[in-house]
C-alpha cells in the first residue's frame, strides 16, 4: 500500500482549496444575482406602490376604486410569477453547478479508493481474496447509492419547480377571476 508523498499532499491541498475557492466564488456571483433580483423587485414595488396611490387618491366613487383595483391585480400577478421564476433558476443554476463539482470530486475520490484497492489486492497475503471482495462490492454499493441520491435530487428538483409553475399557473388565473369580477362589480 502506498501512502502520499508530501508533493501529493501539497497537490491535493491546492486543488482542494482551488475547488472550495470556486464554490466560494458560485455562492458569491449567486448572492449577488439574487440581491440584485430583489433590489429591482423592492424598487420596481415602490414605483408602482406610488402610482397606485396616486391613482386611488384620485378616484371619485368605490366604483372607480374597484376598477382601479382590479386593474392593478393582474400585473402584480405576473411579476410574482417572474420573480419566482428568475429566482428558481438562479437556485437552479447554483445547485447545477454544485453538483457538477461534487460529481468530479466524487468520481475522483472513487478513483482514487479504487487505485488504492487494487494496490492492496496486489500485495496482499494469500487468502485474503475475500476481504478484497468485501471492499469492491461495498464501492460498488457505494456507487449505486451515489447514482440513486444524484438521480433523487434531481428528481426533487423538477418537481420543486413544477409545483411552482403550477401555483403561479393557479393564482395567475385566481387573480384573473378576481379581476373580471371587480370589473364587473365596478360597471354595475
Amino acid at each position: 500500500m502506498s501512502l502520499l508523498s508530501p508533493e501529493q499532499i501539497v497537490v491535493e491541498q491546492k486543488a482542494n482549496l482551488h475547488t472550495s475557492l470556486g464554490l466560494a466564488n458560485t455562492a458569491l456571483e449567486s448572492f449577488q444575482k439574487l440581491v440584485g433580483l430583489n433590489v429591482q423587485a423592492v424598487k420596481s414595488m415602490l414605483f408602482e406602490s406610488q402610482d397606485a396611490v396616486r391613482g386611488a387618491l384620485s378616484v371619485k366613487d368605490p366604483q372607480e376604486l374597484a376598477a382601479l383595483q382590479a386593474r392593478l391585480m393582474q400585473p402584480t400577478a405576473e411579476k410574482v410569477r417572474s420573480y419566482s421564476r428568475q429566482a428558481l433558476a438562479i437556485v437552479a443554476a447554483t445547485q447545477t453547478e454544485f453538483a457538477k463539482v461534487a460529481g468530479a470530486q466524487y468520481e475522483a475520490h472513487n478513483r482514487r479508493v479504487q487505485t488504492l484497492v487494487d494496490s492492496v489486492a496486489q500485495t496482499a497475503p494469500a487468502g485474503s481474496e475475500a476481504t478484497i471482495a468485501a471492499l469492491k462490492s461495498t464501492i460498488t454499493a457505494t456507487n449505486t447509492l451515489y447514482g440513486t441520491v444524484q438521480r433523487a435530487t434531481r428528481h426533487a428538483v423538477e418537481v420543486t419547480e413544477s409545483n411552482l409553475n403550477a401555483a403561479a399557473a393557479a393564482t395567475s388565473k385566481a387573480t384573473q377571476q378576481a379581476v373580471e369580477q371587480a370589473s364587473r362589480a365596478a360597471r354595475k
